[in-house]
């Protein structure tokens, strides 16, 4: 847990909110990892059974600490190197959704200071970093008259610019090769970062009160997206649904490889929804860790 990406503090929450549930559960030895530098040595040293990856963000998410516990053959939880890398390239994934016959909406790649200079797309499009998640350096730009987005220091050279694709945000977790259901996102603005983890920053209705058509959508979406992408173990697709469209308006924006797994997390609370608690999810999430993945 923890680790050197932007993404630190929510992966510090879910490390500790994960060993306390393997606890509950009846694991005896569960040990909490901060990752830095001196990782590969630290785990030579503990030679654990398995290592159950609660890392978020760049080198956590995207295939590089997989590498690492694939070279060190420690069984590791989530999905493996390629599905993690390709999943973490937001770009590279909407190819692959593409190529599945999953709705995406258009997207550019672009240096962020073209971006800052002039509109790159007809507004309404966002902006963001083109492998960051938890809605981290997500720029909104509403109408053409709002001129360029001013982005961050923060931001990487290249970013991704994509069509907004407005309505309700809707999301599915995948444990397995089973879908769990859907979750209605409500809030009274972005869906951004103190929305997704702060107390009282959004309201989840789950399942969601949507049309049945629309809610076995998402599933098989989310499935096939989870499928197309390579993961294993546990993943969550979110979307966008635009009612006055029906079908044709719901959209799939990305697929999640380590979901978070807070007090405020959804996977989690999908999981409760259907009658897993959290301490079973996370020792099913365990049972299932291997290498080769």
């Amino acid at each position: 847990m923890g680790g050197p990406s932007v993404e630190r503090e929510v992966s510090l929450i879910t490390g500790r909110a994960c060993a306390a549930a393997l606890r509950e559960y009846g694991y005896e030895k569960v040990i909490e990892v901060d990752a830095g530098p001196d990782l590969c040595a630290v785990l030579t040293e503990l030679k654990p059974d398995a290592v159950f990856n609660c890392l978020h963000g760049r080198w956590g998410e995207d295939g590089c600490v997989q590498g690492i516990l694939e070279w060190l053959q420690i069984p590791y939880t989530h999905s493996g190197v390629l599905a993690s890398a390709v999943a973490m390239d937001k770009q590279c994934s909407k190819d692959i959704f593409r190529a599945a016959g999953l709705p995406v909406v258009p997207s550019l790649i672009v240096p962020a200071q073209r971006v800052r200079e002039s509109h790159v797309m007809t507004a309404p499009y966002v902006v963001k970093p083109n492998n960051e998640g938890s809605s981290v350096g997500v720029y909104l730009v509403s109408g053409e008259n709002d001129g360029p987005p001013q982005l961050g220091p923060e931001m990487p050279e290249m970013v991704m610019v994509e069509a907004f694709a407005p309505g309700r945000e809707l999301t599915t977790t995948v444990v397995g090769d089973h879908a769990l259901t859907v979750t209605d996102i409500i809030t009274t603005g972005w869906y951004d970062y103190d929305a997704k983890y702060k107390d009282g920053g959004s309201r989840h209705v789950v399942p969601a009160d949507i049309p049945q058509e629309i809610f076995d959508l998402c599933l098989d979406y989310a499935l096939r997206a989870h499928n197309a992408l390579g993961c294993r173990g546990v993943s969550r697709t979110d979307f966008r649904w635009d009612e006055a469209r029906g079908a044709a308006g719901l959209i799939l924006l990305e697929t999640n490889t380590q979901p978070g797994m807070t007090g405020t997390s959804l996977t989690p609370e999908q999981a409760q929804a259907t009658g897993m608690s959290f301490p079973e999810l996370c020792a099913w999430i365990v049972e299932d860790a291997s290498c080769g993945r």
